[in-house]
């Protein structure tokens, strides 16, 4: 680019893909990958929004308050043009055409929410947890709204979509390391990048412990889900 404008010197790309999506493996290898340096690869979706609406207050930016418009209700395919902050709207990489009747969202396709990913991305870095220890945290964290099955599934998807995108993390855009739960590859985590996706020891353990577990699920989930994030802001 420089170049062609007659300057000298040169630019640095810079990627955009966070801490969740490179656990989840929701990036293309030499593609969004292949950026100089990315200066939010380290910070999950979750924290990024909270450091926006921080700004958007602490540093008067407009442009953090404007709206914008964005397809909703995208799980019932109901689609209606609302107007919220960009910080509300529902998350998109436009993969597909946005229709009358549907839109592509992140969430869905993943199948995990970006507040379940910052979770479990906090508890296999920082807590060093593997699927069977998650797994027994989380059914006393989400044990209010989630029953010990539900649980079990999520972290099992969870495992089995990091497991079979880890050779993915070889490949990822240097990153400014923001907080201790980054994902990346040889230069801060020293895991392995093929693992059995399946985790045939770890799953059956977990499967057997749901099994005999009751079901503490009282609350509704976005009820539990808004308590914590409350509970998250005050601390």
């Amino acid at each position: 680019m420089p170049w062609v404008r007659g300057r000298q010197g040169g630019l640095l790309v810079l990627g955009s893909a966070n801490v969740d999506e490179s656990l989840r493996g929701y990036f293309t290898k030499y593609d969004c990958s292949s950026a100089d340096v990315n200066p939010i690869g380290a910070i999950s979706k979750t924290d990024l929004k909270k450091f926006i609406a921080y700004a958007r207050d602490a540093f008067d930016l407009p442009i953090l308050t404007e709206y914008a418009c964005f397809w909703s209700n995208v799980m019932s395919l109901r689609l209606t043009a609302e107007f919220s902050s960009f910080l509300e709207a529902v998350p998109t990489a436009e993969l597909e055409p946005i229709t009358e009747t549907y839109v592509q969202a992140d969430e869905a396709d993943m199948g995990m929410t970006y507040d379940e990913l910052s979770v479990f991305g906090r508890l296999r870095k920082v807590e060093k947890c593997g699927p069977y220890s998650m797994f027994t945290k989380l059914c006393h964290e989400w044990g209010s709204f989630l029953s010990p099955v539900q649980v079990a599934e999520k972290v099992k998807h969870f495992f089995f979509e990091y497991a079979r995108n880890r050779h993915k993390m070889t490949t990822l855009t240097p990153s400014y390391h923001a907080e201790q739960y980054s994902p990346d590859d040889n230069r801060y985590d020293l895991r392995p990048f093929l693992y059995p996706s399946r985790f045939p020891w770890q799953f059956k353990k977990i499967d057997a412990a749901a099994a005999k577990l009751p079901d503490r699920s009282t609350k509704h989930a976005q009820e539990a889900r808004d308590q914590q994030a409350i509970k998250a802001h005050d601390d």
